[in-house]
């Protein structure tokens, strides 16, 4: 007998007849070498799939008590990887459609022919190999591609983690600019995390809505009986983030007269605590994000000039999603995955038209509105792939910005551009075909050979 084309595969045979399962099991065990199991019905599948893993279910469609399909259902719903091969003396186009459309593989009519079967459980297995190691892949490239929590292959995100690496082992301050959404708290916290007080404290400043006295007890802390209300001593956050690392989020929002305390601590290492006369010693890092011109603040007189000066040592402009599109779909992909888990709902994808959506929509929003665009979908989707009719209305109007035509990227011509759309669409086309290359022709509308030639032309591998 020749060695099995998939070592070490179980396979469980579900039916009420003893000689159909008898037959499948000298089948199986004998000419295909497969580790077999047998359940006469619903119960016993279900005990033998819950304690040991299997890879492929034959299963018959006239069950007693619970029926095939709602048994289908279920093993699906518990692993979408596991393949299943639905069995009937009782074929008929409807009930195969049916359960295809359940996720079954595919359709046996009894009786059946012996090749028939073996070549069936080959091609289940195979794609549930393929399956497995396309899921390791993409779970390889997204790590490969990730910085801490950061995520993106492009050019300009691998400038930002070339960065983050040069300032992560010194303690002076970094000033993160860009837009809502693009991830300055991420990337405070990548240099945090990157830098040798990884274990050390990390805390956010949020002034956006604070009042200046309550802000200002917030950061320096407060005597008993400073103020109307404050009856014991509190700590603020520049003593709970001694040694660590203080973020100061949308830092422009800071009063003038907080701002003057902050560059005190920023230049002599100490401050008050409000009520307080004497001075608390403290070794901090700041790292301020903003969203806005703090030179225009500046020069508008909303911004202390020195103030500006000493958080401007270091810089990192953060890129909008519009500058980086060729990391759209490894974010989509991270994201979906994410609540996919978080929502129960294992198994979904995005089509490639989804995805040409995404490649046309300017993301004013960046990196967060496409994560909530994402779990929106996964939440309101119905079926198993995400298509366009799930997006958000203003992503399905958007037809190349305002002026109703397309723009071309920065620094890049026509043919770059062009190349670039074709790798992404490829990409998520074979990732979507589990790396099958005739169904990702399918997907692309084109011939394989086509594809063949146009992933040698771009360097796909």
């Amino acid at each position: 007998m020749t060695a099995p084309a998939h070592p070490h595969a179980s396979i469980l045979v579900v039916d009420d007849e003893e000689v159909i399962r008898d037959v499948l099991a000298a089948l199986l065990d004998r000419q295909g070498g497969y580790d077999v199991h047998l359940a006469e019905g619903a119960l016993d599948a279900e005990r033998i799939l819950a304690s040991r893993p299997i890879d492929l279910v034959l299963l018959d469609l006239m069950l007693p008590g619970v029926s095939g399909l709602e048994l289908l259902r279920g093993i699906r719903s518990d692993d979408p990887q596991r393949e299943v091969i639905m069995m009937t003396a009782h074929g008929s186009v409807e009930t195969a459609v049916e359960a295809m459309k359940a996720g079954a593989f595919h359709y046996l009519t009894k009786p059946f022919q012996n090749d028939e079967v073996l070549l069936l459980v080959d091609s289940a297995l195979t794609r549930r190999r393929l399956r497995r190691e396309n899921e390791g892949l993409r779970r390889a490239l997204a790590e490969r591609h990730r910085f801490a929590r950061l995520i993106g292959r492009s050019r300009a995100m691998q400038q930002v983690y070339q960065v983050i690496k040069q300032v992560a082992s010194a303690r002076t301050t970094v000033l993160i600019t860009g837009e809502s959404g693009t991830g300055k708290e991420l990337t405070a916290e990548a240099i945090h995390q990157t830098g040798v007080g990884a274990d050390s404290p990390f805390l956010t400043v949020n002034s956006s809505n604070l009042p200046q006295e309550l802000l200002e007890s917030e950061l320096f802390g407060h005597a008993r009986g400073a103020f109307t209300g404050a009856v014991t001593d509190k700590e603020g956050l520049f003593a709970a983030a001694a040694g660590g690392t203080l973020f100061f989020d949308e830092i422009s929002t800071i009063p003038l007269p907080v701002q003057a305390k902050l560059l005190r601590v920023m230049q002599e290492k100490e401050f008050l605590p409000l009520g307080s006369v004497r001075p608390v010693r403290v070794d901090v890092r700041i790292l301020a994000a903003t969203n806005e011109d703090l030179a225009r603040l500046v020069r508008e007189g909303q911004f202390r000039d020195d103030l500006y000066y000493r958080l401007n040592v270091l810089t990192i402009a953060l890129p909008s999603l519009r500058e980086r599109r060729e990391d759209i779909p490894l974010l989509a992909e991270h994201f979906l995955a994410t609540f996919c888990d978080e929502h129960g709902r294992p198994g979904l994808r995005l089509s490639v038209e989804a995805l040409q959506e995404f490649d046309r929509y300017e993301w004013p929003g960046n990196v967060r509105e496409l994560r909530n665009s994402i779990e929106r979908a996964v939440l309101l989707t119905e079926s198993d792939i995400i298509d366009v009719a799930s997006l958000p209305a203003e992503i399905r109007r958007h037809r190349g910005g305002a002026s109703g035509a397309p723009a071309l990227p920065e620094g890049k011509s026509l043919q770059e551009a062009v190349e670039e759309y074709e790798r992404t669409l490829i990409r998520w086309a074979r990732q979507q075909a589990e790396g099958v290359q005739r169904r990702a022709a399918e997907r692309l509308q084109i011939k394989p050979t086509t594809l063949s030639e146009k992933m040698k032309r771009l360097g796909i591998r």
